[in-house]
């Protein structure tokens, strides 16, 4: 089953992705992620169970979502949340 995942840290070897809409929690060795992956990188994964076969950047979804928390930050530092 595809799902999207992004990674939300790294623990020594492993690496804590947070899976699909309920962001699920699952820890995965460092090397079944794409190389160069790095925090805040959106994924496609593919799951077996609660493992992960294989995994992609999602390079589009990863730029969306840098794009949104970059439009956020600004607002926080213009202080429209002050308002």
């Amino acid at each position: 089953m595809r799902q999207k995942a992004v990674i939300d840290r790294f623990e020594g070897n492993l690496v804590v992705l947070l899976v699909g809409d309920d962001e699920r929690r699952i820890d995965v060795p460092r090397q079944l992620l794409p190389k160069g992956a790095k925090e805040g990188d959106w994924l496609q994964v593919e799951m077996e169970g609660n493992q992960i076969g294989s995994a992609t950047v999602d390079r589009e979804e990863t730029a969306r979502a840098r794009k949104r928390i970059q439009a956020k930050l600004e607002k926080l530092r213009r202080g429209e949340h002050l308002q």
